[in-house]
Formats: C-alpha cells, structure tokens, sequence
C-alpha cells in the first residue's frame, strides 16, 4: 500500500504537469493561479499571469461571449463544459482551446476552477474530416448525375431501338409481301417463255426466250431467300418439313438440276454409305443450290464443284468444295450474316447476299451445323452435318 503510494506525485505535481491547462481565477475573472502546461501553451510566466483577468487573454469575440454567455451561465448553474474559444499567445498567436469550469463557493469567496484543453490537432483533424466529407458528396452528387445521364442515355436509346425495331419489321414485313406477290408475275412469265420456246425454231429468238426462262429462275431464287430472310428475321424461323429421305438421291437430283443452272461449270457428285434419313428434301436442295452457287461466284469455274453426300451411323452430312482463292480469316467471322458477299465483283451468278444465312438459318432448323474450311492450297469446302436418329 505504502509502494502504491509513493507512486503518486504530490499535488503541486499534479496541478503543474497536468495534461491539460488549470487555471483557478477570481469571480471577476483575475488569475490566482495557473499550472505550467497553460502557461507553456500561452508563451507567459506564471507570475506574469497572475492578477490578468482571463477574459483578457481572448480574442474580441470571445471577450464578447464570455461576457454574455458562458459566464452568466456558470454563475446561474455553477459549471460549463465544452466551450469552444481562441486565446491569444504572447506573440499574439491564436490557440483554439475548449474550456471546463465550475464554480466553487469558499469562506474566503468565489473561485473558478477552469480546465483547458488545446484542440489544434483536434481541428485540423476535423477541417480533414470535413474535406473528406465535401469530397465524398461532390464523388456522390457526381456519381447521382452520371447515373442520371446514364438512365436518360438508356431511355433514349430504348426508344430509338423500339423505333429502328418498328422500321426494320416493317421492311422485312414489306419485303415478304412484296416477294410474295412478285412470284404470281414472275411464273407466268416463265410459262409463257416455255410455251413460246416450244412452238419456235432452233435460233437467236429461242435462245433469247431460255435466257428469260434462266433469269426467271434466278428471281425465283432469290425470291425465296428474300421469304425466307423476312420470315428468320421477325423471329418466326425458317420452317421445315422433314420426312424419310434417300440422301444421295435427292442430292443427285439436286446437282442434276444446277448442271443445267449453271452449264459453264462442272459439278460433280459422290455419295458415301447408304440408308435414309429424316430431313426436309426441299431445304436439302435449297442448301445444295445456295453452297454450289455460291462456289460457282467466288471459285474457278475451270475446275469442277465437288459435292459430296454422307452417311455414317450417326449424322447425315453434306460438303461442296471448289478450287479458287481462300476466304480470308477476317471474313469468315460474318460469312453467315445477311447481306455478306465474299467479293464486291459483280456477277450473273452472284445474288444479294443471303445465302449462307439461309443455309445457316436451315441447318439450325434441323439441329445441325455448318463449318467452312478455305486454303489457297486446297480450295474451300462448306461442310452441313445434320444429327442421324433411328427410324
């Protein structure tokens, strides 16, 4: 108990090294005493503080506050705590400085016990504080307003794809009315140029009536890949219709009529394995059609089209190879895309641009896929597989 003891400074020891500044005045404010860590923060000697009123060692405005405020209210309750006030230094520098006091009555008169506590690092820390908080509601109102912007961007760009929607339905609605009514006209044409070719002579005339009759093919062609792109692109899908087919036969008969389609090309046919799948004949021939005409556009014509039937126990497929150029590798990305030509050339042969996408469209139909592969060496080759089920 005694060691405890002796661990405690004496009280003139406690009053001068406090971490905080004590002062003990008059009621009228005159110092009687002052610890030494007030009289280190305020740059004056101890006997130099004593008898000075401690109002004035404030500023002007805080003469005025202690006159009006804290020392009528520590008079009237006896205590204050938390007063925020500046002191003037003797070099006439400011110290912020938050006051304590309380009021004790003794025989000999009134004192005030006041403690002092500097809060220089406390305001830098808090002007710190405030900046950060300035900053983070400027980040903030910023961060409100880009979202904003954001939002309305959004908005905009929502009705405008609405309306680009509305426009390009609207087109592919027209273009398959159109399509559709253009084929009546265009069959009737075909007819008539046959009647005409049989009652005429071999010459320049019938010749020129074939040439109607090719060219009212080509429309037909293409009127059916426009139906077709009209009717993938509002989201109906191209239909298809499968049933039991002989593969080989349907494609023989296909390359039998594209011989006469395109008579400056040679077209050759090979078949491997055997048996029947279920596929849609027609969009069989309309693939073969596309994929050789489109090796007839951009391939040698002076070496022969190979189309290529097969069957295995799993999948049924279908390959057409020409010689020529290789497709370049940045192209074959949208080689599938509408309106994708493989060359700006401009040719009898060659159509709008649709029809890789409605091979594609008519391969994922029937749950298949395509690929391409193109060398300068060994030409380019579109491959279909198509998935073979039990019958």
């Amino acid at each position: 108990m005694v060691a405890e003891t002796s661990l405690i400074p004496d009280p003139q020891a406690l009053f001068d090294d406090a971490p905080c500044g004590l002062i003990v005045t008059r009621e009228d404010g005159s110092i009687l005493r002052a610890n030494k860590t007030f009289c280190t923060w305020i740059g004056w000697e101890n006997p130099d503080l004593q008898g000075r009123r401690f109002q004035d060692l404030l500023t002007m405005g805080g003469r005025i506050f202690h006159q009006t405020h804290w020392s009528p209210l520590i008079q009237m309750q006896g205590s204050v705590s938390e007063v925020k006030l500046d002191l003037v230094r003797r070099d006439k520098a400011l110290i912020p400085m938050l006051l304590n006091g309380v009021r004790q009555q003794h025989e000999s008169g009134v004192v005030y016990q006041l403690a002092l506590f500097c809060t220089t690092d406390r305001d830098k820390y808090e002007r710190e504080l405030l900046k950060a908080r300035q900053l983070a509601e400027g980040l903030l109102a910023n961060k409100v307003a880009a979202e904003t912007a954001l939002s309305q961007a959004q908005m905009e760009l929502n009705e405008a794809y609405e309306k680009a929607q509305r426009r390009a339905l609207f087109a592919e609605q027209m273009v398959a009315i159109v399509s559709h009514d253009l084929k009546n006209p265009l069959t009737a044409i075909k007819m008539a140029a046959e009647m005409l070719g049989r009652k005429m002579p071999d010459g320049r005339e019938k010749l020129m009536l074939s040439h109607i009759g090719s060219s009212t093919d080509r429309a037909h062609r293409m009127i059916a890949d426009l139906l077709d792109f009209a009717s993938a692109r509002v989201g109906r899908g191209i239909s298809v219709s499968p049933s039991v087919i002989d593969l080989h036969s349907v494609v023989a008969q296909s390359v039998a009529e594209l011989r006469v389609a395109f008579p400056d090309v040679a077209i050759e046919h090979q078949s491997v394995g055997w048996g029947d799948v279920e596929l849609d004949a027609d969009r069989m021939q309309q693939i073969i059609g596309n994929l050789v005409a489109n090796s007839a556009a951009y391939g040698d014509q002076k070496r022969p089209i190979t189309v290529i039937s097969t069957l295995d126990a799993n999948r049924a497929s279908i390959s057409v190879h020409n010689f020529g150029p290789a497709i370049a590798e940045s192209a074959r990305a949208k080689l599938f895309e509408p309106m994708t030509r493989g060359s700006d050339q401009d040719d009898h042969v060659r159509s709008v641009g649709l029809g890789l996408f409605i091979v594609r469209e008519i391969v994922t139909a029937h749950a298949g896929d395509i690929s391409v592969h193109s060398t300068a060496d060994d030409g380019t080759t579109f491959k279909v597989n198509f998935p073979r089920r039990e019958q």
